[in-house]
């Protein structure tokens, strides 16, 4: 599909996303995030990590407008760095650098500057996870995603649950296979 307002590119189960607003330094608009919307319906790993240039500089100015940000993002922001941190860049629309933003768990992982640095590398990690089970990536994502929110007991009570899923599948035995014959397993998503 074509869109306005960025670039994607697939190969086999990696999609490059680039934002491609160059002329407003990819300024967020409602056909970017419409589009955005769209693509990421498109990619089950969408924002799972954040990696960042270090010469990156982000903000959520919203507030300097007489608004709050949409699409989520008062609500993303407090579960990613912690209410504190939200709320002193939400209240404030500060700008932070990419280093404090690393401190506070805004972005998993800091590349030196450079955009091909910063592309190489989340190409490599992409492909990485790609690679894996579906099924089991799925289900990690599934464990921290739903776990994060209840007491532990509960937690470790759906991780079992999930665990045990996981046993029964065809991609469980594959793993099991390959790494007893020492070898590449192939993955079916079964």
């Amino acid at each position: 599909m074509a869109y306005e307002t960025l670039l994607l590119d697939i190969d086999a189960n990696v999609a490059l996303l680039t934002l491609n607003r160059p002329s407003v330094l990819n300024a967020l608009n409602t056909t970017l995030l419409h589009e955005l919307d769209e693509a990421i319906q498109e990619l089950a790993m969408a924002c799972t990590l954040r990696l960042a240039n270090s010469s990156a500089r982000l903000a959520q100015p919203e507030i300097k407008l007489g608004l709050i940000p949409g699409y989520g993002g008062s609500q993303r922001l407090p579960r990613l760095v912690g209410r504190g941190a939200a709320l002193k860049l939400l209240l404030t629309g500060a700008v932070i650098d990419a280093t404090e933003a690393y401190r506070i768990g805004l972005i998993d992982e800091l590349v030196e500057a450079g955009s091909d640095a910063l592309l190489a590398r989340a190409l490599e990690l992409a492909r990485l996870i790609a690679s894996m089970p579906p099924l089991a990536l799925a289900a990690a994502i599934e464990s921290v995603d739903q776990g994060a929110g209840l007491p532990l007991d509960e937690a470790l009570a759906l991780e079992a649950h999930i665990f045990g899923r996981l046993c029964g599948t065809d991609d469980k035995r594959e793993g099991t296979r390959a790494f007893l014959e020492k070898r590449q397993p192939v993955w079916s998503g079964r």
